[in-house]
């Protein structure tokens, strides 16, 4: 059992007028096999809590933690924080022109584990994942992210997820961008994740269409930079037919 657990966040952003305070003062625990769903309104700062957790250094952490099984992830690096067993799907995954998505997935396999995957059985691996996400075989061998749809980042990312087997995952808005079917086949990836590891999920999202496919043991409404509100997932069905207006001062 593994807890990743974040006390007391605040968390500053760079613009060109200096410093502007985004998160201020989040607390928020997820335990393995937990799935919470943060929802919000935009500008509401859920994408720079995800970022601030995985170590981007545009966020500029003030004050507070994020521990993970005792140990804090803000005093480790970004390949640390991944080795400790963090994982982040983009909400708007990069192009990395020059290397193929089958030597992207296996030099991060390494770098997690400490060695390299025995290669037949990770050639198994990987082509029993992209068939379950419903890939193309030569999907692999082209560029990671260059030139792939919405749809195709986001398959990726849940493809790296199921690889790389990590503790906990952050999902920034993976639904963003994605039809129903895609939408689907990315929710039973991440569901297929669930059945066959114990990894903690924080699923951040603005609707409920993934809870559809997706079933949160916690959702938390996030608002100006702080969780306003937590309940069950009875709470995301009163989000959909309400709305944030009750949540947001009177202008």
């Amino acid at each position: 059992m593994s807890t990743l657990e974040i006390r007391d966040l605040h968390v500053d952003v760079e613009t060109p007028d200096g410093p502007k305070k985004i998160l201020r003062g989040v607390d928020l625990t997820v335990k393995s096999g937990e799935t919470h769903a943060l929802m919000g309104p935009n500008g509401s700062g859920k994408s720079t809590l995800a970022y601030a957790i995985a170590g981007h250094p545009k966020y500029a952490v003030t004050s507070g933690e994020v521990l993970l099984d005792g140990d804090n992830l803000l005093e480790m690096s970004v390949d640390e924080r991944a080795r400790a067993g963090m994982f982040l799907a983009m909400q708007y995954p990069v192009e990395v022109p020059g290397v193929t998505v089958s030597n992207f997935l296996r030099t991060a396999k390494t770098a997690i584990d400490g060695k390299a995957p025995a290669l037949r059985q990770w050639v198994s691996d990987v082509r029993g994942t992209m068939e379950n996400l419903r890939m193309d075989p030569t999907f692999a061998e082209r560029n990671v992210n260059e030139g792939f749809s919405g749809g195709e980042k986001k398959r990726h990312e849940i493809l790296q997820m199921e690889l790389l087997q990590p503790k906990f995952a952050v999902l920034d808005e993976t639904d963003s961008g994605l039809d129903v079917d895609a939408l689907r086949v990315v929710s039973e990836g991440v569901n297929r994740v669930k059945d066959n590891t114990d990894v903690g999920v924080l699923l951040i999202t603005h609707y409920t269409r993934i809870l559809r496919y997706i079933t949160p043991d916690y959702v938390h409404v996030f608002v100006n930079g702080q969780v306003a509100e937590q309940g069950g997932p009875e709470l995301a069905e009163r989000l959909e037919a309400e709305g944030y207006d009750r949540f947001l001062a009177p202008a």
